[in-house]
């Protein structure tokens, strides 16, 4: 493998990482609140869908982006309504986001185009373009430095520089600043937070507005810039592996930075070679696409750890009288 071939690779493994890292946060603000959020992938979703339709619609990216924040956030509501006001069982309430997203997205965009639960494709000021640095064409000609500042840092659309920006953002918030401090402690002793006289039930639906803004990201992202409009099952398990990659990063922003990257890692190798053979042995497309979420699986099982997750995860707080 030479070294062009080697920048394509990770220059793949950036935006195939992005989705995956923008859900992995908002699932990362969720948990740290006490919310368990299995709805990741619907959530993306219904934000793909709403972006890239009204992207379509209107031929602007930036309404898209709106209205796909809008369908997340609206998703969110969804499960914090379930799972904060009325106490239910916060995994069948992700789950129920999950199936009803599926359903609705197809059913609206056959509804609205007619192409088999698909959008138009996207064009123009549909979509999100990518930016070029400066100095990135009068740097390319210098030796190794050169190309991966004008191939690999430079040349990728906004929400990436976004996604990644957002890592020390989410660190500094909830790690330097009062309002992390007590997102998380309800998260684990919501009982003391609320003799301290803070709403637990405030931090946790704001939590899960921070969580909607992320996923609407994550979707519009999938949409209107790694794809030019929306297919049917598009986030095709992102949503789980963001999930996978929370656990994997033991909540942790920078930990959730290099399992995301990770993860973006086995799915630009499977995209890229398609199959292999190895002495005659040819591995089959199929397992090739399947690699990612097997190796997920294994990573998960073996090389962990110890995972230990906020300790009021999944209980719903009921004020004592």
């Amino acid at each position: 493998m030479d070294f062009a071939t080697i920048l394509q690779v990770l220059d793949s493994t950036v935006r195939l990482a992005t989705p995956l890292l923008l859900a992995c946060l908002a699932g990362l603000f969720s948990e740290r609140s006490g919310i368990i959020d299995i709805g990741l992938e619907g959530k993306m979703l219904a934000a793909a869908f709403l972006s890239a339709a009204i992207a379509a619609t209107t031929g602007s990216v930036w309404w898209g982006l709106l209205a796909g924040i809008v369908g997340a956030s609206l998703m969110s509501g969804i499960h914090g309504l379930a799972s904060i006001t009325f106490r239910g069982n916060q995994l069948i309430s992700g789950v129920a986001i999950n199936f009803l997203a599926s359903g609705l997205t197809v059913l609206i965009a056959q509804d609205w185009f007619g192409q088999g639960g698909r959008t138009p494709s996207l064009m123009g000021g549909g979509r999100f373009e990518s930016i070029t640095l400066p100095l990135a064409e009068t740097l390319r000609p210098v030796p190794v430095l050169g190309p991966i500042y004008a191939e690999l840092i430079s040349g990728h659309s906004i929400l990436v520089y976004v996604a990644f920006l957002m890592v020390p953002a989410t660190w500094w918030v909830l790690f330097r600043t009062r309002f992390g401090l007590r997102l998380r402690a309800v998260g684990e002793a919501p009982e003391a937070v609320d003799t301290a006289g803070v709403s637990v039930i405030g931090l946790r639906y704001a939590a899960i507005a921070i969580c909607g803004l992320l996923c609407g990201l994550a979707g519009a992202y999938l949409a209107t810039g790694l794809q030019a409009g929306f297919v049917r099952e598009m986030t095709a398990g992102r949503g789980y592996i963001a999930l996978a990659a929370l656990i994997f990063a033991k909540w942790r922003p920078w930990y959730a930075l290099y399992a995301c990257l990770l993860f973006g890692l086995l799915q630009a190798v499977a995209l890229r070679y398609q199959s292999i053979d190895l002495g005659g042995v040819v591995i089959p497309v199929q397992v090739m696409d399947a690699l990612p979420y097997i190796l997920t699986v294994v990573i998960l099982a073996g090389f962990v750890g110890k995972a230990i997750p906020p300790r009021a995860g999944g209980e719903p707080y009921v004020k004592e009288r």
